[in-house]
């Protein structure tokens, strides 16, 4: 897992400006990630606002990378079936942000999580929730 610090193993992350520095496992063996986000100019229309897909991006990412943590072995998200995203305020190049990835809850097939990007304030700037396929390696 320590190889997904950073980039989370996906060149986007960091070329928008997302970094991811820390995971791992709650005391109900649920995941979790954290990282931080400062806007670059790839991320942010004219005028230096990121766009909603930048989000959607980072928050997918979170979130599957959170339920990776929680999984052991080779188990691994396979797809994200659904996604909601929800912007509450603007996200703008020059600030930095908190990113934060939950699992909700984790089955044998299916998981479901949570992420949100959060300004210095503590504010909620936007958030996501998702259902994602789980493929378990053959024991």
């Amino acid at each position: 897992m320590d190889r997904w610090l950073g980039d989370g193993g996906m060149a986007i992350i960091s070329g928008v400006g997302g970094s991811f520095d820390a995971y791992g496992v709650d005391g109900e063996d649920l995941g979790w990630v954290s990282g931080v986000f400062a806007p670059l100019d790839l991320a942010c229309n004219p005028h230096g606002a990121v766009q909603a897909g930048v989000h959607s991006v980072l928050l997918d990412a979170a979130m599957n990378f959170a339920i990776n943590a929680a999984l052991r072995g080779k188990d691994r998200t396979k797809a994200t079936i659904e996604m909601t995203t929800e912007l509450m305020r603007p996200a703008l190049r020059g600030e930095q942000y908190h990113v934060r990835g939950d699992v909700v809850r984790l089955t044998r097939q299916i998981a479901y999580a949570e992420a949100s990007v959060t300004n210095a304030k503590g504010e909620l700037v936007s958030r996501a929730t998702g259902t994602f396929l789980v493929h378990r390696a053959s024991n």
